[in-house]
């Protein structure tokens, strides 16, 4: 999955940053009666296949009652800097931001958990590295901050190894890639398609944990979700249900027809149809890529708005996710204390789309 660091850059150097070189301007489009009425919505996400879904909900005007403006913004740090300014609405990301979020008390929440990690995280050793313990010591490839760096400590206790005991290297999956070949690094996370650039580049490398096993799906711990502003879930409250429900609908579409829907998303990201297969899957069903793409009701139950069991995990298990992810911020000292659910997540357009009758 695709990981960022949340921790090294510097919030209002990303806003100042975005506003020179775009003004700060939303769109408007006109409404009935001659006046302007803003509908547009401003999105962001990685270019990377798990977040794509908004590019299907453009094309297919799947909600036509709004206008998303996507913007592909590789540095999440950036994406919630521009939120805090008002000029994003909603960013798709890597869920373990809420906690930070709260610590830090940056006005942003959490929505919807949209898709569990399914295979694609790996811990990845370099030739000669047989166990957690070959890495006391020495350098692994993670992104501080991110999911992946909570993935190796958990790997690395698991294991009789402390989580300080290594030295972790702050690194982008390009880099991540080019260090773990040249050496640089003893191991690390990867997502795909990098865990394979290093597996098939550098003879000797092994996978010895993957997002598939038991417990990683049960905790559904690595995973992406939906943020958006907290200025927009109070001023357009509205507007805010609509923009889930363009999510969830595009993901409908994609499981509907998976064949259009990757090309679609293959075009926005300029990835290659095999390269989104890889990530999302071939044939709509959820269960046969490396990520597990929820549907609006797997959504709605693992955040415990309907009844119901989601894919993994128990109804409400965001509340469970929540506390394991904040407790390890706690530990790495990227938070200061644990804060409770509420604190970061908003569940407002979630249980707007319930009461509409949507996804019934």
């Amino acid at each position: 999955m695709k990981r960022y660091t949340f921790c090294k850059i510097s919030l209002f150097a990303a806003v100042g940053t975005f506003c020179l070189t775009t003004g700060c301007k939303p769109k408007e489009t006109a409404a009935t009666g001659g006046e302007k009425v803003d509908n547009t919505v401003n999105i962001s996400l990685f270019s990377w296949p798990g977040y794509a879904y908004w590019y299907i909900a453009k094309e297919k005007n799947l909600v036509p009652e709004i206008d998303l403006n996507i913007q592909i913004i590789e540095d999440p740090y950036e994406s919630f800097g521009q939120m805090t300014a008002g000029q994003l609405d909603v960013t798709s990301s890597t869920v373990e931001y809420g906690p930070i979020a709260a610590d830090q008390g940056v006005p942003i929440k959490f929505v919807a958990y949209t898709n569990p990690s399914y295979g694609t995280d790996k811990i990845i050793l370099g030739p000669g590295i047989e166990s957690a313990a070959d890495l006391k010591g020495k350098e692994v490839a993670v992104l501080e901050g991110g999911l992946t760096q909570i993935f190796m400590g958990i790997w690395l206790e698991e294991n009789g190894v402390k989580f300080d005991e290594v030295k972790y290297t702050n690194v982008i999956m390009d880099d991540a890639v080019a260090a773990m070949v040249s050496g640089k690094v003893a191991g690390g996370e990867f997502w795909e398609p990098f865990g394979g650039k290093v597996l098939s580049s550098l003879p000797g490398s092994k996978v010895v944990k993957t997002s598939r096993e038991p417990y990683f799906k049960e905790t559904a711990l690595l995973g992406d979700g939906m943020y958006m502003s907290s200025s927009f879930l109070k001023d357009k409250p509205e507007l805010a249900a609509l923009t889930m429900k363009a999510y969830f609908a595009a993901v409908q579409f994609w499981k509907e027809n998976p064949k259009e829907g990757n090309e679609i998303i293959a075009k926005a990201l300029k990835f290659t149809v095999k390269d989104v297969e890889e990530v999302i899957g071939a044939d709509g069903s959820s269960n046969d890529g490396g990520i597990y793409p929820f549907d609006w009701q797997d959504a709605a139950r693992f955040m415990g708005v309907i009844e119901g069991e989601p894919p993994f995990g128990k109804n409400g298990e965001i509340a469970d996710h929540w506390k394991l992810t904040n407790d390890w911020w706690v530990k790495f000292g990227t938070v200061k204390k644990s804060h409770p659910m509420e604190a970061g997540v908003d569940l407002s357009p979630m249980k707007a789309l319930e009461a509409s009758g949507f996804g019934k």
